[in-house]
């Protein structure tokens, strides 16, 4: 099992993680209850502050929910159907044909990815559905755009860890050894005020890196830059684009 299966960039930052990153849109979580059979258990992997896992408990009976960060799962609401645990995701004490619903949310890329899928084959139900997802680069006006995509390439860039590149090819080169599912495009749509891109922007694994190495705070000085564009207290439409591998347990 590679270094992939052990790393967790996301501890430091758990509370900001928990507040300040985007929900999926209930159009995706139809999409795929429309390809589940059954509704009696799903597993959240890599469920970080549990934002897909308290969805899906609405509807299944059980939502089992795994993270390596314990930070992570402290900051999930509780409740009485998810089962939250800390686990790495390529192996774990579930017992074998376990689950209908297998789901990934923007983590895929830090996994040893063969070893997790022989664990989906082992504790997903026969015609059972495995679907991860991730979202693609953050789009607001142009202007904006462009200063976020310097901080993104230009000030951070090097402390991205190399899994990064996964999520900037949408999982296309990753090998997907299911039956796959032609899945439509979804979207992210949410209105944020400047601080709440000010949160997103902090709670980057690349950023907190940039933090560790420099010792300084990179996200002031472009929020600084946005601010010519965006008034502190106005809402602006945020999109991301969602990209999603979805396919049956064979």
């Amino acid at each position: 099992m590679s270094d992939l299966s052990h790393k967790d960039l996301f501890s430091k930052q758990a509370a900001a993680y928990a507040a300040f990153r985007p929900s999926y849109p209930q159009t995706m979580f139809d999409f795929l209850l429309t390809h589940v059979k059954g509704r009696k258990a799903a597993w959240d992997c890599a469920t970080g502050n549990g934002q897909v896992a308290t969805v899906l408990a609405r509807y299944f009976e059980t939502v089992y929910a795994t993270d390596i960060s314990q930070k992570q799962l402290d900051e999930a609401p509780k409740l009485s159907n998810v089962v939250y645990s800390q686990s790495p995701a390529e192996k774990t004490t579930f017992a074998g044909n376990s689950f209908d619903l297998i789901t990934v949310g923007q983590a895929l890329h830090w996994f040893d990815q063969p070893e997790f899928f022989r664990e989906v084959n082992r504790v997903g139900k026969k015609g059972g559905l495995l679907a991860v997802w991730g979202y693609s680069f953050l789009q607001i006006h142009p202007t904006i755009d462009t200063v976020i995509a310097n901080f993104y390439h230009n000030i951070v860039g090097k402390y991205w860890d190399e899994a990064r590149k996964l999520v900037e090819d949408e999982y296309r080169s990753i090998y997907f050894p299911f039956r796959e599912i032609v899945t439509p495009t979804f979207y992210i749509n949410v209105e944020w005020n400047l601080t709440h891109l000010a949160g997103y922007l902090s709670s980057w694994s690349a950023t907190q890196r940039f933090i560790e190495q420099e010792g300084t705070d990179p996200v002031p000085s472009t929020i600084l830059a946005i601010s010519r564009f965006w008034k502190d207290d106005e809402g602006k439409n945020i999109t991301f684009p969602l990209f999603m591998r979805s396919g049956k347990i064979e």
